[in-house]
């Protein structure tokens, strides 16, 4: 029996869970407008691990989302889990931010698109089909009338996008699941299990959070 804690801090929604055998047996999470992470993080994960009758000794692994996302959220959920496996002498395993977003859409055909908001009409994206397998690499995009014309068949989008987009992409064969609005550790169990059985892991020490734009620090204003 294999335990993976899975954390998730790509965006809004701090995320915390422990996977048995990559199901979901726990799971602590709160989307918080303020990025409170800092705060919330090693206090789910604490808690996460009490209630699920284990301690840090019993986990097999630590799985951490990987971005696209916000660069603060995705340093922390990174440096925690570094720490963690560091400690434990365990794998890290790295997650597909929109990935995980993906797995959340339960439909049988079509197109799944998961977009996270890089403001303005930008937002990270990727196409997947609905095995999960992925169409077209992430990117950063702006959204116009004519983005994703190309799908005849039925297109989910999920993420925190909708309010912005939905006004954009009116194709009748798009459906906006505003429901799956963030990634969460719960939809990583699967994946992260299936990594870690095909010992499919990341280099603790070099290791980096893919946060495909360069981030960038506004220059202080003028007094």
């Amino acid at each position: 029996m294999s335990f993976i804690l899975n954390i998730e801090t790509a965006t809004k929604n701090c995320s915390v869970s422990i996977a048995k055998d990559g199901e979901t047996i726990v799971c602590n999470e709160i989307a918080d407008e303020g990025y409170s992470h800092a705060e919330k993080l090693h206090v789910f994960i604490e808690e996460a691990i009490a209630a699920a009758g284990i301690t840090v000794q019993d986990l097999a692994a630590i799985a951490v989302s990987q971005g696209p996302g916000s660069y603060t959220g995705l340093r922390i959920g990174v440096s925690a889990a570094k720490g963690l496996c560091f400690a434990l002498n365990i794998p890290l395993i790295a997650v597909d931010t929109l990935k995980a977003l993906a797995s959340q859409a339960n439909v049988s055909s079509g197109k799944i698109i998961p977009m996270l908001d890089a403001r303005r009409m930008e937002v990270y994206s990727a196409v997947f089909n609905a095995d999960l397998e992925n169409e077209r690499p992430i990117k950063a995009e702006i959204i116009d009338e004519n983005s994703f014309a190309e799908y005849t068949e039925p297109v989910y989008f999920v993420g925190d996008c909708a309010e912005k987009c939905k006004p954009v992409l009116t194709k009748e064969n798009f459906v906006f699941l505003e429901e799956i609005k963030y990634p969460s550790a719960k939809a990583m169990s699967k994946i992260s299990y299936d990594k870690y059985q095909k010992n499919d892991t990341v280099d603790v020490a070099y290791f980096e959070p893919y946060y495909l734009k360069d981030f960038m620090i506004a220059p202080p204003k003028k007094q």
